[in-house]
């Protein structure tokens, strides 16, 4: 089964939760390493402007998810 089976969702929360998720996949994706993953951790969630980029990770991935439900207008 895809980690990731659609980006169809019945409402905006549930699109947003598949934002995060593909963000987080996207990391996961690029740094497979978990003991790398760990020892980066404390120099990106101390500093305001990761946590900014991170924002505009999700908010992207968001966008993505709203188009594909059409907005939820249906």
């Amino acid at each position: 089964m895809s980690c990731l089976p659609s980006l169809i969702t019945n409402t905006a929360e549930e699109g947003y939760k598949v934002a995060i998720k593909l963000s987080r996949m996207a990391v996961k994706m690029t740094q497979p390493d978990d003991a790398s993953r760990e020892k980066m951790r404390p120099d990106y969630a101390n500093n305001a402007d990761s946590l900014i980029q991170v924002s505009l990770v999700v908010a992207t991935n968001f966008n993505t998810v709203a188009k594909a439900n059409n907005y939820w207008r249906d």
